[in-house]
């Protein structure tokens, strides 16, 4: 989060940004103060709001309540070493900054099917088993990401996390193992746990809300 940049101070202008579109101009809006705001998902802008169809109903892909433990087993609220958990609010936070902050990424952390399927707007795909050696990804393909895509610097095979970017992971919800492994594998790795974010509601509470989705047809 950069500096001075307050929780609260964010989220205050987060929904001044939704008085372009105030909540009472839609039936079902975000909070009392923001109706929806706008996100850039793959150069285009997108409107992230509630389902307005008060009779709506949660996606069936999302509907399941007792998928088999292991694997798809609850995870716990906090992850530790320093990663902050977020709700929705939060998580809204952090997409409004996206359009102004090159040092922040939102991450789908699900299989390329799946966000292809359907994903929050503004977060980009890394399939969790990109990070996972135990999945079969290569060590300097570890790297490639760290360096490549996350700004971390390779100092003659020590790796140098002072610059690299704020990451706001996701898969499809309290019971996905998915982007907590890779948060596990990043902190592990030396990845600051301040500058790891993570959604636990993912796609499970997106869904719930009626929070609008991007396909890869959109």
């Amino acid at each position: 989060m950069k500096p001075g940049y307050t929780p609260a101070l964010a989220l205050a202008g987060l929904f001044a940004l939704g008085a372009a579109s105030p909540a009472t101009a839609l039936e079902v809006g975000i909070t009392s103060e923001l109706a929806s705001l706008e996100v850039e998902h793959d150069g285009e802008m997108v409107t992230i709001q509630r389902n307005q169809d008060t009779e709506n109903t949660i996606d069936p892909e999302f509907a399941l309540t007792s998928r088999p433990c292991p694997p798809f087993c609850i995870q716990p609220m906090e992850l530790g070493r320093g990663v902050e958990t977020l709700g929705e609010l939060e998580f809204l936070e952090y997409l409004e900054q996206l359009d102004e902050r090159d040092d922040l990424l939102v991450i789908d952390s699900r299989g390329a099917d799946s966000y292809a399927a359907g994903t929050i707007p503004g977060a980009i795909n890394i399939p969790w088993t990109d990070l996972h050696a135990e999945s079969g990804a290569e060590p300097e393909d570890i790297r490639d990401v760290l360096t490549d895509t996350f700004g971390v610097i390779d100092n003659w095979d020590l790796l140098d996390f002072s610059n690299a970017k704020t990451l706001v992971l996701f898969c499809n919800g309290p019971w996905c193992g998915q982007s907590p492994t890779n948060i596990r594998t990043l902190t592990n790795l030396g990845y600051p746990g301040h500058k790891i974010k993570w959604y636990r509601g993912g796609m499970q509470m997106w869904n719930s809300l009626g929070l609008t989705t991007v396909t890869a047809d959109d």
